[in-house]
């Protein structure tokens, strides 16, 4: 018997995605780059965001649901970032997701023959950086100080302080903060 794919998201959840997409695109992604910081936020909050009044979401980044979103203090997003967040996003203090970049909360069941969405969090960790153009898939932790090299492709958990790169991404140091 053949399985019927059934969006589980439900009608409520459209209606507000497409009230967010003319929002962002009508109030906010015209603005050049970091421009508007404080703006850019009060839109992400009233469409639900956990959004600190020191993060900072550049016009071209794209979330996918404001509502899934939270950001510590000095978190970024930079120009387009693709937060794909059908299931939460954290990102802590001072970490930096960089040009390009996608975070991915959703994918879908390949067992199954209606391909049924699944979800799982992503959390950047406080003083984390993603590189431009990464990917970092659902259910993954980037620990604390690590760094996801430019265009690596993160399937697991970073483990705090740790360097990785490639795809899938590797592990090739330990981060050590070295001062001036």
């Amino acid at each position: 018997m053949e399985e019927k794919y059934v969006n589980h998201l439900g009608r409520r959840h459209q209606i507000a995605r497409l009230l967010w997409v003319i929002c962002w695109g009508l109030f906010a992604v015209w603005l050049p780059r970091s421009l508007g910081s404080g703006w850019k936020r009060l839109l992400l909050k009233l469409f639900g965001a956990k959004i600190s009044k020191k993060a900072v979401v550049y016009s071209t980044a794209k979330v996918y649901y404001p509502a899934n979103l939270i950001m510590d203090d000095y978190a970024c997003l930079a120009s387009g970032v693709d937060c794909y967040n059908v299931a939460p996003i954290h990102i802590g203090r001072f970490a930096t997701v960089s040009q390009g970049a996608f975070l991915c909360t959703a994918s879908h069941d390949i067992s199954s023959a209606g391909h049924k969405l699944i979800t799982a969090p992503v959390k950047i960790c406080d003083q984390a950086w993603v590189g431009a153009k990464a990917y970092v898939g659902m259910g993954v932790t980037v620990g604390e100080g690590a760094v996801v090299g430019a265009t690596a492709s993160v399937y697991k958990d970073v483990e705090p302080w740790t360097v990785v790169g490639g795809n899938p991404a590797k592990f090739i140091k330990k981060r050590v903060i070295k001062d001036a």
